[in-house]
């Protein structure tokens, strides 16, 4: 199976262009007003159509209420809704039913108990996105988790793996975890919220390596 390399925070028609033409399989749309990497739906819908059938278009929501979930949907139209923040599975299981999208959970991998723990999203997520656990923001802070979590475990969904990733240790992160797919933010930035086209091509380089 071929890797998956999602460049997330994109709000540019710069870095959109970028990561399409280095080839990235999915980017990441941030609509959550906390995060240096906020854009709003009218912004993100403008990204989206730029971004066309070239890549798959996730749209990155924290904690949002029925009414902006919907709002989002409808104004950006993404091929996935990731969700970032405390979402029940009951919730997920929501959207999943009613939304022309995929459901992608990022959950904070802790320790062996969370791998248990996220069996709850079974049916309810279309993938799990390993992220560092959550800290001030719930993503794209550049802090990595322990990889050898990961090692060997027997995956019930979909998955991949984010937080901490850099053009320098994707590989190293590939290797450790047998990731399908990789997911970077901070990590391709030269200021929070502000993507560095080089280093997206460095990472999407070192990924398919």
């Amino acid at each position: 199976m071929s890797l998956l390399v999602k460049i997330c925070g994109l709000s540019t028609p710069e870095t959109i262009d970028a990561a399409i033409e280095h080839g990235a399989t999915h980017i990441g749309l941030v609509h959550y007003e906390p995060s240096p990497r906020h854009i709003d739906l009218k912004t993100a819908a403008e990204l989206r159509r730029r971004a066309g059938r070239h890549v798959q278009v996730a749209l990155l929501l924290v904690n949002a209420s029925q009414q902006l979930t919907g709002e989002a949907l409808a104004a950006v139209r993404p091929d996935i809704i990731q969700f970032h923040g405390n979402e029940s599975p009951e919730w997920l299981a929501v959207v999943k039913r009613i939304a022309p999208a995929q459901v992608w959970k990022a959950v904070g991998l802790k320790d062996a108990g969370t791998l248990e723990r996220i069996q709850k999203y079974q049916g309810a997520a279309d993938r799990i996105l390993f992220d560092a656990p959550a800290a001030a923001l719930p993503g794209g802070t550049g802090t990595r988790f322990d990889w050898s979590l990961l090692k060997n475990h027997r995956h019930t969904m979909d998955w991949g793996v984010a937080g901490g990733l850099t053009p320098a240790n994707v590989a190293e992160a590939i290797a450790a975890t047998g990731a399908p797919l990789v997911d970077v933010s901070s990590g391709v930035e030269s200021a929070p919220g502000v993507k560095d086209v080089d280093k997206i091509a460095a990472f999407l380089k070192a990924a398919r390596s």
